[in-house]
């Protein structure tokens, strides 16, 4: 199997964040080859408030798994590295979305692609149009630049620093 592009949002808002991420990317680094990496941001937590403050990233990488290996694959890299079951949307040491893999719409019980919400958060937004401002969404068929100027909160993201 060649290649395929695919895009991940990565977060972290326990113990020592950048720290989570970047143990993150070295994980995926072993599983796909990544491409692109988008700055670091801080951001308010966006559905659940009472919780401390995130930092999101995304990344373009090539990957040989299939969709499904790529799901298993990321929540056992979640899990490696410390992430505790809960409910949603709570605080958690690392998480990692698919975002888009390729242009394949998926949706299954097991898994959804692309990621129903990107467009309504700014927390993915923004570092996704950093690396990517012209990929289209599949379904939405606007570029991330467009669904990006369209989203609220974008305020709300901060530059933090680099991986």
């Amino acid at each position: 199997m060649t290649g395929i592009e695919i895009y991940l949002a990565l977060g972290s808002n326990l113990g020592d964040r950048m720290s989570n991420l970047a143990s993150a990317v070295q994980h995926l680094s072993q599983r796909l080859t990544i491409k692109k990496l988008s700055l670091v941001y801080e951001t308010e937590p966006v559905y659940f408030k009472e919780q401390p403050l995130y930092l999101n990233a995304a990344l373009s990488a090539v990957a040989k798994l299939d969709p499904f290996e790529l799901g298993h694959c990321v929540k056992g890299i979640e899990s490696d590295l410390g992430r505790q079951p809960s409910f949603r949307n709570a605080p958690r040491t690392i998480d990692i979305d698919i975002l888009f893999y390729g242009d394949r719409i998926i949706e299954t019980p097991e898994l959804t692609i692309p990621h129903p919400r990107i467009a309504e958060r700014a927390f993915v937004l923004v570092p996704l149009a950093e690396i990517a401002p012209g990929l289209v969404h599949p379904l939405l068929r606007k570029r991330i630049s467009e669904l990006l100027a369209a989203v609220e909160g974008v305020d709300g993201v901060r530059k933090f620093g680099k991986l």
